[in-house]
């Protein structure tokens, strides 16, 4: 038989192998069992729906334009998400390195020789030199499936990092409204301790004016200047921490340290309604869970690798080239050709391939107990938000009517005491009472809205944007999503 009839039998056998006789071992990935509620726990009371706060997009749950605005720039800016794009291009780069292995390989080669050889019998010498250049030709068969699980495993890689990046885009949103209401809070503190400055200086003044009449001691004077003092205090802090809270927020959004302009006042924010739907559905919204299904998913498909690696690996390899040679002044010019079936594999390897094996089994274990206790996490998550929102409804409630009760009777001590018919400690404690009690307030509504920021976030809100949705809301409205 002829050496061409022989290659075009290899290459066909070949063919052949490649195409009918491939077997992928190793386990097919089947998501694990986890154990979750029929509801969440603290879940208000209502008729069953399927619909979820998750479903909306975070500018119509986050609905004041100064606060969408400040996402977007942030969305848009912020380093993490900048890194995470990067990792997503590395992810990708290498599910094409990994898919490189199941395609022919073709390289080159060549080289130039020189040599002398000195013959004592004759007392004559011989030169000698070459140049040749090569084509090699090589292409596996993934008889075991090794180079599918791999690939497997790569694909699942670069999806876990763009689930981690959708993970970012929530926590970026999240931590921006989040740090939006604290700023507006903060104003509110600003804002009562402004007005407790100014209420402690009448009433120093009141004070003040009935001591220099001889009507009244010194220490209601006092007294009052040291609350008034406090309260100025109270200013300078607040103004302190309202500005790490804009550096905070600047950094969040990609920029330099800076003020950070407000819109609605707290008292003003909108609380949208918050439907849960399923708890099952936490699986297929959060980014955090389907991130850890992605890194079961490719554990799962390292083992199968690990055991394909046990099997033998079958492969075509040809070369082809041209080899020129100058003996003593001949000069002659011959090809050179070959072509074959390789077949290679392991014998002994001193337990390393079965080691691998456990290893990775071993990290397929890790990666179902992380993904149990995301899920878990989730769960807590929620409930955490859920009974934030159970409780600060009536918190709120409680603190308006204490406020409510102590501006009366602020202003009914500051009449008793005009009167005569009360002492000014009646109008300080009144004071001192009023102006916590509105602080508290405050802070409960801003409560009350980083309830709402945390249960979208947990619920695993905006799964259904797009990439390029997220950052582009404007996308959204002109396709009518």
């Amino acid at each position: 038989m002829s050496p061409l009839r022989i290659s075009a039998t290899l290459v066909l056998a070949a063919g052949v192998l490649a195409t009918a006789g491939c077997k992928t071992v190793g386990p097919d990935y089947v998501r694990p069992e986890v154990n979750l509620p029929p509801a969440y726990r603290d879940a208000p009371a209502s008729t069953e729906t399927s619909a979820s706060l998750a479903d909306l997009p975070w500018w119509a749950v986050f609905d004041d334009p100064t606060l969408q605005g400040l996402i977007g720039q942030a969305l848009t800016n912020n380093p993490d998400l900048q890194v995470a794009v990067a990792r997503i291009a590395q992810a990708r780069a290498l599910v094409g390195v990994s898919a490189s292995q199941g395609k022919p390989q073709l390289g080159y080669r060549g080289d130039v020789g020189a040599q002398s050889a000195y013959s004592p019998s004759d007392n004559d010498t011989q030169d000698y030199s070459s140049i040749g250049g090569a084509l090699d030709f090589a292409w596996e068969f993934d008889l075991w499936g090794r180079i599918k699980r791999s690939n497997q495993a790569a694909e699942a890689s670069l999806l876990q990092q763009e689930e981690i990046r959708r993970g970012i885009l929530l926590s970026l949103t999240s931590e921006v409204a989040e740090g939006y209401f604290r700023l507006l809070e903060l104003d509110r503190e600003i804002a009562i301790a402004e007005e407790s400055t100014r209420t402690y200086g009448a009433t120093y003044d009141l004070f003040n004016q009935r001591f220099e009449a001889g009507r009244d001691s010194r220490l209601p004077v006092e007294r009052t200047q040291a609350n008034r003092d406090a309260s100025e205090a109270r200013i300078e802090e607040l103004r302190r921490r309202i500005a790490v809270q804009e550096n905070a927020l600047s950094v969040l959004m990609g920029a330099p340290p800076g003020p950070i302009a407000r819109g609605r006042p707290l008292a003003a924010q909108a609380l949208p309604a918050a439907p849960l739907g399923a708890t099952t559905e936490l699986l297929q919204r959060r980014p955090d869970i389907r991130a850890a299904e992605q890194g079961m998913m490719r554990a799962n498909a390292e083992v199968g690798v690990a055991v394909a690696n046990k099997f033998p690996r079958l492969g075509l390899s040809a070369l082809a080239g041209l080899v020129g040679a100058n003996v003593s002044g001949d000069t002659g010019t011959f090809g050179i050709g070959s072509v074959g079936l390789g077949l290679t594999g392991p014998i002994f390897t001193g337990g390393r391939l079965e080691e691998i094996y456990n290893n990775r089994k071993a990290y397929w274990d890790e990666t179902v107990a992380q993904y149990r206790h995301t899920a878990l996490v989730a769960l807590g998550e929620t409930a955490d938000a859920l009974a934030a929102q159970k409780t600060l409804v009536a918190r709120r409630g409680a603190l308006e009517r204490q406020v409510a009760s102590l501006r009366r009777s602020v202003d009914l001590a500051q009449s008793r005491y005009d009167t005569g018919r009360a002492g000014y400690f009646e109008v300080l404690e009144a004071q001192q009472q009023l102006f916590p009690a509105e602080e508290a307030l405050a802070q409960t509504q801003r409560d009350q809205l980083i309830a709402v920021v945390n249960l979208y976030k947990a619920l695993g809100g905006g799964w259904k944007l797009t990439d390029d949705q997220w950052s582009q809301p404007q996308t959204v409205a002109a396709t009518g999503g």
